[in-house]
């Protein structure tokens, strides 16, 4: 049967109260109501111990189109990785909920996609309202990842990606260090979570377009933890690549 879905958006969800207060469960819905295509709304809740579920469900009894996973807590990756195979859509949209990058970007994205390419990655420039620590980490990262992965886009970090259907299971069923099968205490930064994935895109051949957005950083982020967040970086960077070596992402 066809699939009469044309995009799902995939949204992780980790104690997001504060962010769903802010509105931005409105301007989601607010814009897609004004596009022309097939839609739904996958919001993947990570476990979490706030008021996140119960604001989400209140929404949903007056909004069509919205659904809620509630999941273990998995980390970011994994709830993602829940949530895109669970998805309907032609394309696989996945945005982080406080929107940093609003919605309206995928409007740069969805020509790449129609001309043939698999995956499109959003790419940040300037990243006004962020830290100083948060700038000095994403530098070191850039260096760390073209050395070790080869990786030549200027931002894999984004959280707003998109993906053809099938790209999106074929590579998700072959994440590793990133999987439903992954449990998580506490929240996490997961920079390991978007490197395996577009490793393993390029590594089975997939088209990837990297394109530049808008995007600001809002207070209700976590707090960084240089030397933790730093470590645990690292550490799934070199574990993504000893993967590759012994050949698990064929």
């Amino acid at each position: 049967m066809e699939n009469k879905i044309f995009l799902s958006i995939v949204t992780p969800a980790y104690n997001e109260a504060k962010n769903l207060k802010r509105g931005v469960l409105g301007k989601i819905v607010d814009y897609l109501k004004t596009q022309k295509f097939s839609w739904e709304v996958i919001f993947v809740d990570d476990g979490s111990s706030d008021d996140t579920v119960k604001i989400i469900e209140k929404f949903m009894k007056d909004n069509r189109g919205i659904k809620l996973m509630k999941e273990p807590h998995r980390g970011k990756g994994g709830a993602i990785i829940a949530g895109i195979l669970k998805a309907r859509g032609k394309y696989v949209l996945f945005s982080d909920m406080d929107q940093s990058t609003p919605l309206n970007q995928l409007e740069k994205f969805l020509p790449k996609v129609e001309k043939g390419y698999d995956i499109v990655i959003g790419s940040r420039s300037g990243r006004p309202g962020q830290t100083i620590e948060r700038k000095i980490m994403a530098a070191g990262w850039v260096v760390l990842r073209s050395l070790i992965l080869r990786l030549p886009y200027k931002d894999t970090q984004c959280g707003f990606k998109l993906f053809k259907k099938e790209a999106a299971e074929t590579i998700f069923k072959k994440m590793r260090v990133y999987s439903e099968r992954v449990r998580a205490s506490g929240a996490s930064v997961t920079a390991g979570f978007d490197l395996e994935v577009l490793y393993i895109a390029r590594k089975l051949g997939y088209k990837v377009a990297e394109v530049p957005v808008e995007w600001f950083e809002f207070n209700e982020r976590r707090e960084v933890s240089p030397i933790k967040d730093s470590w645990e970086g690292f550490r799934d960077l070199v574990r993504v690549r000893m993967n590759a070596l012994k050949g698990e992402y064929k």
